[in-house]
């Protein structure tokens, strides 16, 4: 029985000695495992078990990525102005050996790489440079820092300027700088503005003068197309006019007696002076000498003969005068 026993206990103890040396690494964590003080392996994600007494892990370590925020330090730009900056570095750890043995402490010495390497950026910078080149420096420190930390096991992804905190007095010149730089556009807005609406009154001025004079001109050309036609349509009207007679067969003496109905219109009774063309005046000449011929057309009454004065009494005459 007592031998039993003991192999009982001897049992319980390997049971507990084995259970207590299992280890369950979790996901996106790594273990280092040392035996006797020296490197030994690294367990990743699952189920290990490690010799008792003998072998112990030294470092537990994630690898996956995390942020590092570093303080604001003071920086001095190319043109000696002293500015606050502070920065976010974005890492993870590719090697957890090297992370364990590499340095000390190697968060550390991460943070103070990147100080040091954002004073020898920005030292190479103006002022005006340095507000305007984020993107130039973030990427030059990226490439810095993951060169230098690759011996720790880590692997540098990014790097952001957080804060770039100018001296009271530069923030003070760079907002009047900017006051002035507003109304400079403000002025320089309200001139073109004021350009604009000139140029655009006078494109309108001129536009209207354009469609007045083209108006003008087509009202010109629709009044002389108008007493055109009405000319033509006069001439028309007398041409057609001569044909009928010229077709009638009328003779000289109704054309005479026509061109007289003509001049009786010209006169009108308002003429004080009338012009009659030679060829008038040859028809009415022989027209009077043909009427005084034959008599006919001879319409005006005959004169009464004047009066004899009746003889005065001379006894009358010398009665009145013996009266008075």
């Amino acid at each position: 029985m007592p031998g039993e026993i003991i192999i009982a206990i001897i049992a319980v103890i390997i049971l507990i000695l084995i259970f207590s040396n299992i280890r369950i690494v979790p996901q996106t964590t790594e273990y280092v495992v040392e035996r006797l003080g020296k490197y030994r392996a690294t367990w990743r994600a699952g189920l290990h078990v490690k010799a008792p007494f003998i072998d112990q892990i030294a470092k537990r370590i994630t690898i996956k990525e995390q942020v590092l925020d570093t303080p604001p330090q003071p920086v001095i730009t190319k043109d000696n102005v002293t500015m606050q900056i502070d920065s976010i570095v974005y890492y993870h750890i590719f090697d957890a050996k090297l992370f364990t043995y590499g340095a000390v402490d190697p968060i550390f010495a991460l943070g103070n790489l990147s100080a040091t390497t954002l004073r020898n950026i920005v030292g190479e910078l103006s002022l005006d440079e340095t507000l305007t080149s984020r993107d130039i420096i973030n990427g030059k420190l990226t490439v810095t820092l993951d060169e230098a930390t690759d011996r720790w096991g880590i692997k540098v992804t990014r790097v952001e300027l957080k804060n770039i905190i100018p001296p009271a007095e530069i923030r003070a010149s760079m907002e009047k700088e900017m006051k002035a730089e507003r109304d400079r556009r403000q002025t320089v807005l309200e001139a073109e503005g004021h350009r604009q609406a000139v140029i655009t009154r006078a494109e309108g001025d001129k536009q209207a003068m354009i469609l007045a004079a083209e108006g003008e001109r087509d009202a010109r050309i629709a009044r002389a197309e108008g007493e055109a036609k009405a000319l033509l349509l006069a001439k028309q009207a007398e041409a057609n006019g001569l044909k009928a007679l010229k077709e009638a067969g009328v003779n000289e003496a109704v054309l005479e007696l026509k061109k007289y109905d003509a001049l009786i219109q010209m006169a009108n009774g308002k003429a004080s002076k009338l012009i009659i063309p030679t060829d008038a005046v040859q028809a009415v000449k022989k027209n009077v000498l043909f009427t005084e011929t034959t008599g006919l057309g001879d319409v005006t009454p005959a004169g009464e003969d004047d009066p004899v004065p009746e003889a005065e009494d001379p006894c009358c005459e010398r009665f009145e005068t013996q009266t008075e």
